[in-house]
C-alpha cells in the first residue's frame, strides 16, 4: 500500500476521512492523492484549454485552491507528501480515473452515516465508488484519533464470494498487523450446521497461508444485525464485506445485505471487489 486517495469536499466527514489515511501514510510510508471535484456544466464547451475562460470554472477553482491550502496547513498532514488534484468531471467518473492514473492502492472516503447511504460524501456517486470500485474502499464515519486496527470482521457465506476478496482482506491485515474474524451468519431463512459452516470456510480460506484468524458462527435474526451484533461483541475496529459491482452492495448470503450495514455501522467498513 503505497498511494491513498482521499475524495474531499472539504466537509467534516471528508477530514475525518483524511485523517485516517494520514495516520495510516505516516505508519506505512504512503503517498495521498486528495481529490475534489468540481461538477460544473462543462458539456457546453468545445475544448479543454477552454475551462480557464468559463468564469465559474475559475471561480471553483480559486476558492478550492483556498481551501487546499487550509487544509494542507493542518498539522496531522506535516511530513506527508499530499498531491492537490482538482478535476472537472462527474465524481464518480473523476474518482475512477484518478484511480487508474496513479495507481491507487485504497480509497478512504467519509460518511454522514445513518442519514441515508446516498448522503454519503458528493451525494449518491459515493454509492457508485464504493459498489463498483476495483481497489478497496475504506469508509469512515467517526473522529478517530488513534486508527489502529487490531479486530477485522470479514463476513461472507464463504460461498458466493470469490477467494480474491479474501486475499485482498488477508493483505490489508498483514499490512495492519491486525486477526481477522471470519464471520457467518446464520438465520433462519439460511440455516445450516455449524460443522458444515466451519468446514465450508476452512473450505475457503485453503492455501491462503495465514494463520491469524477465528471462525465464528453467529444466529441473528438477519445477516446486518449479526454482523452488527457479532462486530460489538469482539469490539471490532473494522468490518470488511464484498460487492458485485453494479449488482448492488454486498451480494452475499444467497441475496443482498442491504445499505443499512453501512448506513449504521459505527465501526470503519471497508469493501472488496469481488
Amino acid at each position: 500500500m503505497k498511494r491513498i486517495l482521499v475524495p474531499t469536499d472539504f466537509s467534516k466527514e471528508a477530514e475525518q476521512a483524511l485523517k485516517v489515511a494520514a495516520q495510516l501514510a505516516k505508519k506505512h510510508d504512503c503517498e495521498i492523492y486528495l481529490l475534489h471535484m468540481l461538477e460544473l456544466p462543462l458539456d457546453q464547451i468545445d475544448a479543454l484549454s477552454q475551462y480557464s475562460e468559463l468564469p465559474e470554472a475559475m471561480f471553483f477553482m480559486k476558492l478550492a485552491h483556498q481551501k487546499f491550502e487550509k487544509t494542507m496547513s493542518q498539522e496531522y498532514l506535516k511530513g506527508l507528501t499530499v498531491h492537490e488534484t482538482v478535476d472537472f468531471n462527474k465524481t464518480f467518473t473523476g474518482i475512477s480515473d484518478t484511480c487508474k492514473t496513479h495507481n491507487i492502492d485504497l480509497i478512504v472516503m467519509g460518511s454522514h452515516g445513518a442519514n441515508g447511504f446516498k448522503e454519503m460524501f458528493i451525494g449518491s456517486n459515493t454509492e457508485k465508488v464504493v459498489r463498483t470500485s476495483e481497489i478497496p474502499v475504506l469508509v469512515i464515519k467517526n473522529e478517530h484519533d488513534n486508527f489502529e486496527i487490531n479486530n477485522f470482521v470479514f463476513a461472507s457465506d464463504f460461498k458466493n464470494d470469490n477467494k480474491g476478496t479474501y486475499l485482498q482482506a488477508v493483505n490489508l491485515a498483514k499490512i495492519l498487523d491486525a486477526k481477522i474474524h471470519l464471520l457467518f451468519v446464520n438465520t433462519a431463512n439460511n440455516f445450516i450446521t455449524t460443522n458444515t459452516a466451519k468446514a465450508r470456510i476452512l473450505d475457503f480460506i485453503a492455501g491462503s497461508n495465514f494463520e491469524n484468524y477465528t471462525i465464528s458462527i453467529y444466529n441473528d435474526d438477519s445477516v446486518e444485525k449479526g454482523i452488527l451484533n457479532f462486530s460489538h461483541i469482539v469490539n471490532a475496529d473494522l468490518i470488511g464485506i464484498s460487492t458485485h459491482g453494479r449488482q448492488g452492495i454486498a451480494h452475499f448470503f444467497n441475496g443482498s445485505i442491504s445499505e443499512d450495514l453501512v448506513n449504521h455501522a459505527k465501526r470503519p467498513v471497508i469493501t472488496f471487489k469481488i
